[in-house]
């Protein structure tokens, strides 16, 4: 019996050590290898089967790229990954902050030499990539608490692409820190948020010597014709809440989360009421702060997440607001307007005068549909830009201009 044992494990060693499945498969495989990268070296491997995160496909002269979804986790009922188009394309939350940054940066580096001979290819085939406007991404600024290097939400320029001017009211703070002064630091980090776009003049409520609320119709009126404000932004924040624990180990270190909540009301100074009520509250998990000060550390990340998750919205919600500046003095010829290089405009560029319009209500329900343009009254041609945001044009159309007419960008 031993004797037929032996001779079984020696069978079962020989067969283990060689296993000529194993090695044509393997050969195989090289070989299929081989000829798939000979073949990629001159075009893209074609799409098949279920789509894999980093893989490209052009519909209609416009690039796809398979990647993460940004709302996902955030909002129910979405996918992980989805089709997304090239120029509306960038890193997320959630990839920055579950990814290491230099596996990140590889990705990113391999992701844009793909689509660099995707666009070699599409040109011998005479297709060109379908051109939109230019993608504008925020980031949080670095500093105690924040994430450095994270990429926030991403939005297209409306037309024309001219900065708007908003005012930011003071933060209310309804929280139970008001001796932490969270509402003044939420006011600093929702301007900045909003500045760091590209697309936002944040007008500095002091400046304008508008006497009571600002938020009544008779003062929004005025902010939108004499200082060009397209919307005023009345803030509050809300149920701040931390929680603090040590980790035992061979360093105790403390960990902390928090969770706040920022209510953002929208008013229109076209219209003088208020356009859109936008709330939000940020993911706790992605608050997580450790060692000293790591409570302080958790809610300024927190405060920071919550602007992010409406950003979107408010970002749209003001953008989409026309944009109309206003002529400020008649010199000798000259017409200087209240707008110049920050606020977007370019020597030459072209714009429509008109006299103050009137408010259009809605007869039904006599809410007010916003100012038609008045009269029309010539085209200016500017010519010079100047200061921080001011710049002076000639007539190109017409001579009967005054102080108080609208100019407008000519489409």
């Amino acid at each position: 019996m031993r004797k037929y044992i032996i001779i079984f494990l020696a069978l079962t060693f020989v067969s283990c050590s060689y296993m000529p499945f194993t090695k044509k498969k393997d050969d195989a495989s090289t070989t299929a290898t081989k000829s798939t990268q000979a073949k990629g070296e001159k075009v893209e491997k074609a799409e098949t089967g279920t789509p894999k995160p980093g893989d490209i496909k052009v519909i209609d002269g416009v690039e796809y790229i398979y990647a993460r979804n940004r709302r996902y986790m955030l909002t129910p009922y979405e996918s992980e990954y989805v089709w997304i188009r090239k120029d509306h394309y960038s890193t997320g939350i959630g990839e920055n902050l579950f990814s290491g940054g230099a596996s990140a940066k590889k990705d990113r580096d391999e992701m844009e030499k793909r689509l660099a001979k995707l666009e070699e290819e599409l040109k011998k085939k005479g297709i060109a990539p379908q051109m939109v406007y230019p993608m504008q991404m925020g980031s949080l600024p670095l500093g105690m608490g924040f994430m450095p290097g994270l990429a926030m939400v991403t939005f297209n320029y409306p037309s024309p692409k001219m900065k708007r001017k908003v005012v930011v009211l003071p933060v209310s703070d309804t929280t139970n820190y008001k001796e932490e002064h969270l509402g003044e630091l939420a006011t600093k980090r929702l301007i900045s948020r909003l500045e760091n776009t590209g697309t936002i003049i944040c007008i500095d409520p002091n400046t304008t010597d508008i006497k009571g609320i600002l938020t009544d119709s008779s003062n929004l009126k005025v902010l939108n014709e004499i200082f060009g404000v397209v919307a005023v932004l009345k803030a509050s924040l809300s149920d701040v809440y931390t929680s603090t624990s040590k980790i035992e180990g061979k360093q105790q270190q403390e960990t902390s989360f928090a969770m706040s909540k920022l209510s953002v009301d929208v008013y229109n100074t076209d219209t003088g009421t208020l356009l859109k009520q936008l709330s939000g509250r940020n993911p706790v998990f992605l608050s997580r702060e450790g060692g000293d000060m790591s409570s302080e550390k958790a809610k300024m990340k927190s405060i920071d997440l919550t602007i992010e998750m409406i950003a979107d919205d408010l970002l749209k919600a003001v953008l989409t607001l026309d944009w109309h500046a206003r002529i400020a003095s008649i010199e000798e010829g000259k017409v200087y307007l209240n707008a110049g290089r920050l606020s977007g405009l370019e020597k030459g560029g072209v714009l429509e005068v008109y006299s103050p319009g009137e408010q259009v209500l809605d007869s039904k329900t006599k809410a007010p549909l916003g100012r038609k343009k008045g009269d029309f009254k010539g085209e200016l041609e500017v010519v010079e830009l100047f200061g921080v945001d001011a710049s002076w044009a000639k007539p190109k159309k017409g001579t009967s201009f005054s102080p108080t007419d609208l100019v407008y960008v000519k489409q």
